[in-house]
């Protein structure tokens, strides 16, 4: 349990990073931060996710789009937002290997509702687990 509340201080740390970054004005350094505050901010939240699953549904999943899937079974996710979730987790593996200059714009595009997804799935996790966990990224 221990291990999953510190996960949940952290992702609150990366998401709120995220959220002030998503506030600037565009140039293309701006683009290219919001895109590597993404790709960690995405790690600690399928952690996050990965942590729950175990400690509190007692379910192993060892990848990103495994551990949506099942959090889709249990309620946490529902369909759009699974599919969601796995169009993030396809971003952020193209995101750490590609220097195509469309591709980088594309992704940066959807960074915005990638975040909004992750904030309000750990406010949700957050909210059925204990309230001794920091608050939602938003209200820090």
């Amino acid at each position: 349990m221990e291990k999953l509340k510190l996960r949940a201080e952290t992702a609150t740390k990366a998401l709120k990073t995220l959220k002030e970054i998503l506030e600037e004005p565009y140039s293309t350094i701006i683009r290219d931060a919001s895109i590597k505050r993404f790709e960690y901010s995405f790690d600690i939240f399928w952690k996050f996710v990965k942590d729950y699953l175990r400690v509190k549904e007692g379910i192993e999943c060892a990848s990103p789009k495994s551990c949506f899937r099942e959090a889709f079974k249990v309620g946490i996710l529902s369909e759009e937002e699974t599919v969601k979730a796995l169009e993030m987790t396809d971003d952020r593996n193209l995101s750490t290997h590609t220097y195509d200059e469309e591709a980088v714009e594309g992704i940066y595009q959807q960074v915005g509702n990638y975040w909004k997804l992750m904030d309000e799935v750990f406010r949700r996790v957050v909210e059925k687990v204990d309230s001794d966990f920091p608050g939602s990224p938003a209200e820090k």
